[in-house]
């Protein structure tokens, strides 16, 4: 099958599937005329690989589920290795979200001083509209 039909076929785009073949996920061979043509087997790995980075794992992530791709990943319970990824990965995203919150929270913070200081500098906050003739 050509790439516009796996993009049909799974749900994504060329470009994501180029990218798939650029990081060693999947693999194509080319037609005469210079198309990428990929064996009807990888519309499972494409979607187990979109699976997995909807899960929230990266590609590096995904990487290590290779052995894998072309099962059932959904169904099959995951290896030690495999949970010790998506923990790191959790991990990872915990971290971040955490930064994230302490950013809101100064950002709301600074909001509230300088609404407050403004509030107090004008007894009136509407802006006045003069009526000229």
């Amino acid at each position: 099958m050509r790439i516009g039909e796996l993009a049909r076929a799974t749900g994504t785009t060329a470009r994501a599937l180029r990218h798939y073949e650029d990081e060693g996920l999947i693999t194509s061979r080319r037609a005469p005329n210079g198309y990428r043509v990929y064996a009807e087997d990888v519309v499972v790995r494409v979607r187990n690989i979109r699976h997995l980075l909807a899960a929230g794992l990266t590609l590096a992530d995904v990487r290590a589920y290779l052995p894998c791709l072309d099962g059932d990943v959904v169904a099959t319970p995951p290896s030690d290795r495999g949970i010790q990824i998506a923990l790191d990965r959790l991990a990872a995203l915990n971290e971040r979200i955490a930064v994230q919150i302490e950013a809101r929270d100064r950002l709301a913070a600074t909001l509230r001083r300088v609404t407050r200081k403004r509030s107090a500098q004008s007894p009136d906050p509407r802006p006045t509209v003069t009526a000229t003739r």
